[in-house]
């Protein structure tokens, strides 16, 4: 399968399952776990609950003109979600605003 294809395609023992969800710009979410009090374990995005199997990649955005705070502390999430007989596994980008500390989602990968 093409890659570009598996960014749109979620997989989970040959089930495919094709998503609506797609970038349209940041959106909130509610965090309802962290592992190791750092990283985003369950959270909840319209309605549905993601729980994340594993974190891909994280880094941190500083905003300018702040004097080097940190702004963002940016995930790239590989996630389970639907139900159990139907289990879907996709791959987002979500996001903490360290300022306001609110979660949200930038979107499907």
């Amino acid at each position: 399968m093409s890659a570009t294809l598996d960014g749109v395609l979620g997989y989970r023992s040959g089930r495919r399952c094709v998503t609506s969800r797609r970038k349209k710009g940041a959106e909130a979410i509610e965090l309802q776990k962290r592992r190791h009090g750092y990283f985003p374990q369950v959270f909840v995005w319209r309605g549905d609950r993601y729980d994340v199997q594993a974190v891909e990649r994280c880094w941190t955005i500083k905003r300018r003109g702040w004097r080097g705070e940190v702004a963002q502390h940016r995930f790239r999430v590989r996630c389970a979600y639907g139900p159990p007989d139907k289990r879907c596994v996709e791959v987002f980008e979500i996001y903490q605003d360290v300022h306001y500390n609110t979660w949200h989602i930038v979107g499907a990968l």
